[in-house]
């Protein structure tokens, strides 16, 4: 990790970046994807050559809700908190928080991680992908529920808006 340090300080000299936390994520995805594929090597099931595009989109929605909900929905932050601090509200029951900078770059890499959903959307694509796989059924009776949640939110957006609208 010290070969690591001195890459991250010429790599950004002004600015800290935890070049070790990014690598040990990376090893726990890489870790996590190699996991999904041995376990649907040893179960035997077909891989489809094609996904369905409702697939596609049921677990393109399904992503979105969950990486937001990982990365930033107030009922998760238990979740976040040894990696972050508490810093505002941030929109319809989302929270605003800033990555700890004490403690290890390996905390610090973490704690970006789960603090942006884009980020997480990978991680949560490859889960529910592998689902699709391994357990067809329960992964799209799981995505349709969070699919069905980011519609409700939108619609309960949209709602809003057209309220304030009404009313002047």
């Amino acid at each position: 990790m010290a070969l690591l340090s001195r890459l991250a300080r010429a790599y950004a000299p002004h600015e800290h970046r935890p070049l070790d936390g990014y690598v040990v994520a990376m090893g726990a995805f890489g870790a996590m994807a190699g996991a999904l594929a041995a376990a649907v090597k040893l179960s035997g099931r077909p891989v489809p050559e094609r996904p369905a595009m409702t697939d596609v989109a049921l677990l393109s929605i399904a992503t979105h809700k969950l990486s937001r909900l990982v990365a930033k929905e107030a009922v998760t932050s238990p979740l976040r908190a040894p990696f972050t601090r508490y810093t505002e509200p941030a929109g319809a029951a989302e929270l605003h928080e800033e990555v700890r900078d004490e403690g290890s770059s390996i905390r610090h890499g973490i704690g970006e991680l789960v603090t942006c959903p884009f980020c997480l959307a990978v991680w949560v694509a490859t889960g529910l992908t592998g689902g699709l796989v391994l357990a067809p059924r329960l992964t799209r009776l799981v995505a349709t529920g969070l699919t069905a949640t980011a519609a409700s939110d939108f619609l309960q957006l949209a709602y809003s808006i057209a309220k304030r609208k009404a009313e002047g």
